[in-house]
């Protein structure tokens, strides 16, 4: 007589779902939407916290021009501050990056209050910078406290989370801020591993920075242009041209970074340059290069912009931030290249507004080296309808630019062509 299961016994695909249900990528998946809640919870908050002040003193600046004049008075607070208080974490984005390929220990707490105070006061007194970073140095720090009741071998997975939800936060692009903490610390590879953690973390951080009433800014939406032979050509063109803008951004704010370290006592750096700032824009007679520069990002969206926005921007942020003032580098980027893509309607038969949005992403993905991000980013800053010349902008500026980059320890993971394969393996600091 065959035997029967005992009817206390769970039926076969009883016990096997319980298995499955019980595995380690449920156990994993639980895990991280806990985690990431956490992470997003903090980051989001935080972000919110951030963007709100940064409307404040974006807001009396520009009632109060005279205050660029004190520009160097903000630059010795943020040069003190970081010099007795911030030694280990004055690198920055760096630091995280280094953390990701090297780990050694906790990220100081100190360095969100010290960032946060620090881009403020590049804004407050006229700076020409952005807040991406700020935003990515908290959401790491913060998410990093958890590591250490975490296997040593997720701390990786924890960073690259609140990378993530610092990026998604401050620009409001879930999407691309997941995949930006994917690919920003070895280009040309992606971590897979941590896709779940970043994606999560990326979402509620977007998720919980809104549900504090903090909004982003709107851009158009862009038209839909039809794909031809003279569209390619355009857009392989400008993409070129992006990545080489990038590639100039990087390069000379690596150059006048070396050129300030020549002055021995690191709190006068950007003394120095806060002056030299403060005094090329009293030159200019215009507040139109301070701070983030989003209303001349919306401009050029709406009609052709002449190329010295582009490049003076791109002169005076490099300043800026070679001399030691805090705050990132990615709105600038975005001013620098959605005016050079506004500039470049005069010659590309392209519209306006397309070329604004290609330089708008293919500068940051050229000079940050993610061109996936960068897709992303347009897709959900700008719609579908152009995405194939958002697409085209993304990875020919990441090619053009070359083996540079805004984040010095950056690793490359692919080179960008075969003859540049004896670079893999090596940060961009390192070449």
């Amino acid at each position: 007589m065959a035997s029967r299961t005992p009817s206390h016994a769970p039926r076969p695909w009883v016990a096997g779902l319980l298995a499955f249900f019980s595995g380690p990528t449920w156990l994993f998946t639980l895990r991280w939407l806990l985690l990431a809640s956490l992470v997003g919870a903090l980051a989001g908050t935080a972000s919110a916290g951030f963007l709100r002040s940064l409307e404040w003193v974006t807001r009396w600046r520009d009632q109060h021009p005279w205050a660029l004049a004190l520009l160097p008075v903000g630059g010795l607070g943020v040069g003190l501050a970081y010099h007795y208080f911030g030694n280990r974490v004055v690198k920055g984005n760096n630091l995280i990056l280094d953390e990701l390929h090297a780990p050694s220990e906790v990220i100081p707490l100190r360095l969100v209050p010290l960032v946060l105070g620090g881009t403020l006061a590049t804004h407050l007194f006229g700076g020409s910078a952005g807040r991406e970073g700020t935003a990515v140095q908290m959401g790491a720090a913060l998410a990093d406290q958890f590591s250490r009741w975490l296997p040593r071998r997720e701390r990786r997975l924890l960073l690259i989370a609140g990378m993530s939800a610092g990026f998604a936060s401050v620009f409001g692009t879930p999407l691309a801020g997941a995949v930006f903490g994917l690919e920003v610390f070895v280009f040309g590879a992606v971590s897979y591993q941590a896709i779940l953690p970043s994606l999560l973390a990326a979402v509620l951080a977007d998720a919980v920075t809104r549900a504090w009433g903090v909004g982003h800014t709107a851009y158009p939406a862009l038209p839909a242009v039809a794909f031809t032979a003279g569209g390619l050509g355009a857009a392989l063109l400008a993409g070129a041209l992006f990545g080489l803008a990038a590639r100039a951004f990087a390069q000379l704010t690596h150059a006048i970074t070396g050129i300030f370290r020549r002055i021995g006592y690191p709190p006068l750096r950007p003394v120095v340059g806060g002056a030299l700032v403060a005094l090329a824009m009293a030159g200019l007679g215009t507040m139109r290069y301070t701070g983030l520069g989003v209303p001349v990002i919306v401009e050029a969206f709406q009609h052709q912009l002449g190329a010295k926005d582009f490049a003076l921007k791109l002169l005076l942020t490099a300043l800026t931030l070679g001399a030691g003032f805090k705050g990132g580098e990615v709105t600038p980027l975005f001013f620098i290249g959605a005016t050079l893509g506004s500039a470049l309607a005069g010659l590309l038969p392209l519209p306006v507004a397309v070329l604004a949005g290609m330089g708008f992403v293919g500068v940051f993905a050229g000079a940050a080296n993610t061109p996936l991000a960068c897709v992303l980013m347009g897709l959900e800053l700008f719609g579908t309808r152009a995405g194939v010349y958002l697409g085209l902008a993304c990875v020919v500026a990441y090619l053009f630019s070359g083996h540079q980059g805004i984040y010095s320890s950056q690793r490359v993971g692919g080179a960008k062509h075969p003859l540049l394969g004896r670079h893999t393996g090596r940060t961009l600091g390192e070449l």
